[in-house]
C-alpha cells in the first residue's frame, strides 16, 4: 500500500513508539499518584510537556488534551465563558476545521455573535476584511496556520496583530503546520496541536496558553492539568508526543527538503491536466490538493486499491457533501468532487510518489475514456 494521506494521520515514528513502550509495560503508574511508579510516570509527562513547550516557544503553559478537537473546544468555549459582557463577538474563517466551525456555531446558540469570513480563490483571508470584522466587541479571532484540506498558510503574525490591536484574543489551530511551518508564536494567545499529525500517537493533543490567559474548564472532575482539564493523563501517549516533537525539531531541515522534492516529483508525474487548489506560493507543500475537470474523485479513490489518499478531511469523509473548504474557494460541486488531496512526508519515498501519481493518472484516464 502506498500511503498518501498524511493530512489525515502520519505513520508513528519508531522513536516515538520506543519512548511510549516502557509506560505501556513496566512503568504503568498513574502520573497523579504520589508513590514511585506514579512519580516515574509523572516525570515522563513533564519531560514531554517541556519538549513541546520548547518547540512552541513563547511564554506560556501547555495543557494536555485528548487531541486538537478537545483543545480547540477548550479554547473557544473556555475563553467565551470568561469574556466580559461587552465582548460577545467571535470571528473566524470559512475554511477552518469543523472543530472550530461547529464550536462557534454552538456558541452562537448561547449568545455569541459569530462572524465567519470568506476567503479568496487562493484560500487566503483578506486582511482588510479581518480588520473590519474585529472590533472592541470581539473576544476572539480564530484562524488556522495551515489548512488541512488545501495546505494554504494564513498570515498568522498579521492576524494576531489585528486581534491584539482590538484587545481580542487570537487562537491558532496549528495542527497541520506544527513543526513544519514557522509559527509566529508572539502573535498567538492560544495554540492547538495534535500528536498524530507529527508522527506521534493518536489520542493526545495539547492547548498552549500564553501566560495570563484564562479559560473556563470544559471537563470537570479531579482538576488535573492545572485545573483546566480533568482526567487521568496517559503517560505513554504524552511520552510519544514529546519524542515526536523532539524529532520534528531535529529533522526539520531534512524533512522540509524531502517534502519539497516529493512535491516537485508529484507535479511532474501528474502532468498538465491537473489544477492545484489554493495558493501556489503560500502553502505547505506536503499537501497537494488537485482537481481534473470531469473527474469523479470518490470513484477514483475506490478504484485505487493500493494507494491511500482522500478527497478531503477525514473528519467529513462519507458525508457525501462537497468539501466546505473547496466550496469556500469558489469551486462548484462538480469541481469540488473532481478534487483529490494527496499528502506525503518524512517516510514517503520518491518511488512511492512516482508510482502513486502514475496510478492516479492511469485511473483518471480510464474514467475519461469510459465516459466518452
Amino acid at each position: 500500500m502506498i500511503y498518501l494521506d498524511y493530512q489525515a494521520t502520519t505513520p508513528i515514528a519508531p522513536e516515538a513508539w520506543e519512548a511510549m513502550r516502557p509506560y505501556l509495560e513496566e512503568k504503568f503508574g498513574n502520573p497523579h499518584s504520589v508513590h514511585r511508579p506514579g512519580r516515574e510516570a509523572k516525570a515522563a509527562v513533564e519531560l514531554a510537556r517541556e519538549r513541546l513547550a520548547a518547540m512552541i516557544g513563547g511564554d506560556g503553559r501547555l495543557i494536555f488534551t485528548s487531541g486538537a478537537t478537545e483543545a480547540l473546544n477548550l479554547a473557544l468555549k473556555g475563553s467565551f465563558a470568561r469574556a466580559s459582557s461587552s465582548r460577545r463577538r467571535i470571528v473566524t474563517v470559512a475554511t477552518e476545521h469543523a472543530a472550530v466551525l461547529d464550536s462557534v456555531a454552538w456558541l452562537a446558540g448561547t449568545g455569541a455573535e459569530v462572524t465567519v469570513l470568506p476567503v479568496g480563490a487562493d484560500g487566503l483571508v483578506d486582511l482588510d476584511r479581518v480588520r473590519q470584522a474585529v472590533n472592541e466587541e470581539t473576544v476572539l479571532l480564530a484562524v488556522m496556520l495551515v489548512n488541512n484540506e488545501i495546505g494554504v498558510t494564513q498570515p498568522i503574525a498579521e492576524l494576531g496583530g489585528i486581534a491584539r490591536g482590538q484587545g481580542a484574543l487570537f487562537l491558532c489551530d496549528a495542527v497541520q503546520g506544527f513543526g513544519r511551518v514557522p509559527l509566529a508564536i508572539d502573535a498567538c494567545d492560544m495554540v492547538a496541536i495534535s500528536a498524530h499529525k507529527i508522527h506521534g500517537p493518536k489520542g493526545v493533543g495539547a492547548l498552549w496558553l500564553r501566560n495570563g490567559i484564562a479559560v473556563e474548564p470544559q471537563i470537570h472532575g479531579g482538576g488535573q492539568e492545572g485545573g483546566l482539564r480533568s482526567g487521568t493523563l496517559a503517560p505513554a501517549l504524552c511520552a510519544g508526543f514529546g519524542a515526536a516533537a523532539g524529532l520534528m525539531q531535529e529533522r526539520a531541515s531534512h524533512d522540509a527538503d524531502h517534502v519539497e522534492g516529493l512535491w516537485t516529483k508529484a507535479l511532474a508525474v501528474l502532468g498538465d491536466h491537473w489544477i492545484v487548489n489554493g495558493s501556489m506560493t503560500q502553502r505547505y507543500r506536503g499537501n497537494l490538493n488537485v482537481r481534473r475537470k470531469g473527474l469523479d474523485g470518490g470513484r477514483l479513490i475506490s478504484d485505487l486499491r493500493n494507494v491511500a489518499l482522500s478527497a478531503g478531511s477525514a473528519c467529513a469523509s462519507g458525508s457525501g457533501r462537497p468539501s466546505h473548504v473547496l466550496k469556500a474557494i469558489g469551486l462548484d460541486d462538480a469541481d469540488a468532487r473532481a478534487s483529490l488531496r494527496i499528502g506525503f512526508g518524512r517516510y514517503t519515498t520518491f518511488e512511492e510518489v512516482e508510482r502513486g501519481m502514475a496510478a492516479i493518472v492511469t485511473a483518471a484516464e480510464r474514467q475519461r475514456h469510459l465516459a466518452a
